[in-house]
């Protein structure tokens, strides 16, 4: 068996969308997927891409992603942001995620961002456990806000 990551292509998106779906189910909000495939080809893929995403895959089979996108801190300057990884069920404990946590940290490096920043849900023990092997900060002091627009 043999995991491989690449960079996402446009027709990777209904691969993506797929967990997407699948990690909405995992964190219990299946119906707040809003996020289309037209809109991810559009906003990841056009002249001015809103975020990179590396997949992995076995044997050719898409099993993961790590979703990301860069913001900046007054304080700290460009940092890398990492809106999802995400491996699907049935490939866990393969060593995907690693691949595509590490990968990820590399592009971080790579681009000259001071850090990189994500969240996890404090009920999702095996990802905080996986973040801790990292020395991850966890930082419960800061309260999430949205503003959510139709």
């Amino acid at each position: 068996m043999t995991l491989a990551l690449r960079k996402a292509e446009k027709e990777d998106i209904p691969a993506i969308m797929s967990l997407v779906r699948e990690l909405a189910v995992f964190e219990r909000a299946p119906d707040e997927v809003s996020n289309t495939e037209e809109r991810m080809l559009r906003e990841g893929f056009g002249e001015h891409p809103a975020f990179g995403c590396i997949l992995a895959e076995k044997e050719g089979e898409v099993i993961g992603m790590s979703l990301y996108y860069y913001r900046y801190s007054t304080w700290k300057g460009r940092r890398l942001y990492l809106e999802d990884i995400i491996v699907t069920e049935k490939a866990r404990g393969l060593g995907a995620g690693k691949l595509l946590f590490d990968r990820t940290v590399e592009i971080a490096k790579e681009e000259d961002c001071t850090g990189m920043m994500w969240q996890v849900l404090d009920w999702n023990t095996p990802a905080i456990e996986f973040y801790k092997k990292y020395n991850a900060r966890l930082d419960g002091e800061w309260i999430n806000c949205h503003l959510d627009f139709e």
